[in-house]
C-alpha cells in the first residue's frame, strides 16, 4: 500500500496489469490518459475523463472503466456524480445516481480499487463522447458516524 500523509487524498492510475484486464492491452493509452483534475480553484469536483470514444443509443447503458483509483482518509468518501452538462445537454445520467467509493476500496484484492462509472442515455437521440471528455466528477467529502457506531475492524469483503 502506498504511504499516505494524514489528511491527504489523491488519484492514481491502476497498474498496467489491471488496465489490460479491465480496459485493453495498450501501453500508449495507459501512458497518455490523465488523472482527474479540477477545472478551476472553486470547483468542488474532479473531472473524470473518458479513456476512449463512446457512443450511447437511447435507453442504452454502458459501464465505463476510468483507469483510476483513489486514496483518502477513513472518515471520507468519494462521491461520483454525473457532470451537470451531461444531464442538461444530453439527458445522460449515472445509473446509480450517486456513486459511493469507500476508503477501503483503494487497492482491494479484487481490482486494485479501479473506479468504474455506469451511465444511461435517457434521451431520444444517440450521443457520442470523445476520449478525454469529462463524463463524471468525483467529490471528496467528510462524513460523520453515530455515537453507537461500533468500530467493526473488518476488512472489505469480511462477513458481518
Amino acid at each position: 500500500m502506498k504511504w499516505r500523509e494524514i489528511g491527504m487524498r489523491d488519484f492514481e492510475k491502476i497498474s498496467f496489469k489491471q488496465f489490460c484486464k479491465d480496459v485493453k492491452e495498450d501501453i500508449k493509452l495507459y501512458n497518455e490518459y490523465k488523472l482527474p483534475i479540477r477545472d478551476s480553484i472553486a470547483s468542488a469536483g474532479y473531472d473524470i475523463l473518458l479513456l476512449e470514444d463512446i457512443e450511447l443509443k437511447p435507453n442504452e447503458t454502458i459501464k465505463i472503466p476510468t483507469g483510476i483509483k483513489a486514496y483518502f482518509e477513513n472518515d471520507e468518501v468519494l462521491l461520483l456524480v454525473v457532470r451537470s452538462s451531461m444531464g442538461f445537454k444530453f439527458n445522460v445520467r449515472l445509473v446509480n445516481q450517486v456513486g459511493i467509493v469507500d476508503a477501503d476500496y483503494y487497492n482491494n484484492k479484487d481490482n486494485e480499487g479501479h473506479i468504474f462509472v455506469k451511465i444511461q442515455n435517457e434521451g431520444k437521440e444517440t450521443v457520442k463522447f470523445k476520449a478525454g471528455e469529462a463524463i463524471a466528477q468525483g467529490i471528496f467529502v467528510k462524513y460523520l458516524t453515530t455515537k453507537s457506531d461500533k468500530n467493526l475492524g473488518l476488512d472489505r469483503g469480511s462477513d458481518y
